[in-house]
């Protein structure tokens, strides 16, 4: 049976309380955030210890959200909580923006993993947890890793986990390995939240949990950084962490055992809404730096834009670009309206659609770019590699392709009236 969907999700506008702050946000990425983030990887360049910052970055980095936090950008992110945050549709309009800046997200408090932390921390975390690590994280004074996928198993399918954590009297213990913890290479990094099996008799969606673990507590032996395309990420980092007979107290268990798929769907939604949010601002990106090289570089006595069919690529970009904005908005109305877990379908479609579609654009711009274009004069590897790599971050593209077609298989659950399955007749067969 097909069901009809709620006609507010077609009303993408932003709401007129946010149209200013939208405002505001974009004159601090010009004025603030651009000459900070020049300073910033100008000083880093060439450091003794990469997995450190330069003297200097910091502080730059610093100032920065320090006149955030004063101008009230700060922590945009969490809707419906005693944060204030903005509604996921407003927040879309301006995650755009922070995508095309590096260092945006992360001038304004807004940057993953630490959003998708924050928001566990926010909706389950026991008053204890929030004092010791939710208040330093939305103050900006920590960072954090999210830890769940693993090397020996498939872990886009979470029930495959098996860092084990058992409980001994007032403590749980762990042993296990995961990798690609982002972000665990940062000297800021203080906390971690790691999915974890608990019980593998229970049902299979009662075996894991989530659970949080200072990246200080002995046992926890950072490997080294796992790359990406050829790139360690310093000092942010992909780590290989091992868990040895890691003791944490048994207050640390989030929300209780057994609920790690729970609070998965408080965390994955949004993660996954935001990285697309901020995957359309790379595509724009992108794309006027495509136009820009192919209007004021010439070949063969013509500005490359007039050559071959790179006009149509430039049409195709703006056109895919605006599709996929559009898609994103939805998801977001829909999280609004529907909650995460209604929404589920919407935030997978996009999460399918975008990172795909924004990095063939990329890829576009670095052809327009010939040799530059995958060069360190152009951000554009960088944008390539991170588009590419978000197509398997937060579950990879099968998994979401899955979920829309599962959904869409669903809404027609008896064969068309008056029609043979059989002879494949569709609805506008003949009689």
């Amino acid at each position: 049976m097909q069901t009809a969907e709620p006609p507010e999700l077609f009303d993408l506008r932003m709401s007129e309380g946010a149209r200013p702050l939208y405002d505001r946000v974009v004159r601090f990425l010009e004025d603030v955030v651009a000459p900070m983030q020049e300073e910033f990887f100008r000083l880093g360049e060439g450091r003794a210890d990469r997995w450190s910052y330069a003297p200097g970055q910091l502080e730059a980095l610093e100032g920065a959200k320090t006149t955030a936090k004063e101008a009230g950008l700060w922590n945009f992110f969490l809707p419906n909580s005693e944060v204030g945050g903005l509604t996921n549709l407003d927040y879309a309009y301006i995650a755009v923006e922070l995508g095309k800046y590096p260092l945006g997200s992360e001038s304004l408090n807004c940057s993953a993993p630490d959003t998708g932390n924050m928001e566990v921390l926010e909706r389950v975390g026991t008053p204890e947890q929030k004092a010791q690590w939710l208040e330093p994280l939305l103050n900006g004074e920590i960072r954090s890793a999210y830890a769940m996928t693993e090397p020996d198993v498939g872990s886009s399918d979470a029930k495959n986990i098996r860092l084990r954590a058992v409980r001994e009297g007032d403590e749980y213990v762990l042993n296990g390995e995961k990798y690609y913890i982002s972000g665990a290479g940062d000297p800021r990094c203080k906390i971690m939240i790691v999915m974890c099996q608990t019980n593998p008799e229970a049902p299979a969606h009662a075996q894991q949990s989530q659970i949080l673990v200072p990246m200080d507590t002995p046992g926890v032996d950072v490997l080294g950084p796992m790359h990406v395309f050829g790139r360690d990420d310093a000092p942010h980092g992909h780590m290989h962490i091992r868990f040895t007979d890691v003791r944490v107290p048994a207050a640390n268990m989030l929300l209780g055992e057994g609920r790690g798929f729970e609070i998965s769907q408080v965390r994955l939604g949004p993660g996954r809404i935001h990285h697309c949010m901020r995957a359309i601002g790379q595509g724009e990106k992108a794309l006027e730096l495509m136009i820009r090289r192919g209007k004021f570089r010439e070949a063969f006595g013509k500005p490359i834009l007039n050559l071959g069919k790179n006009m149509e690529t430039v049409s195709r970009a703006r056109i895919e670009l605006d599709a996929c904005r559009l898609m994103v908005l939805k998801a977001a109305k829909a999280m609004d309206v529907l909650g995460n877990s209604q929404a589920r379908v919407y935030v997978s479609a996009v999460k399918a659609m975008v990172p795909e579609k924004v990095c063939q654009i990329i890829d576009q711009a670095i052809q327009i770019h010939g040799a530059t274009g995958v060069s360190q004069w152009t951000p554009l590897a960088d944008m390539y590699t991170a588009q590419r790599t978000l197509r398997l971050a937060d579950g990879p593209d099968e998994v979401h392709h899955f979920v829309v077609a599962r959904h869409e298989a669903g809404r027609y659950d008896e064969p068309a009236p008056g029609r043979s399955e059989a002879r494949g007749e569709g609805v506008f067969a003949g009689p």
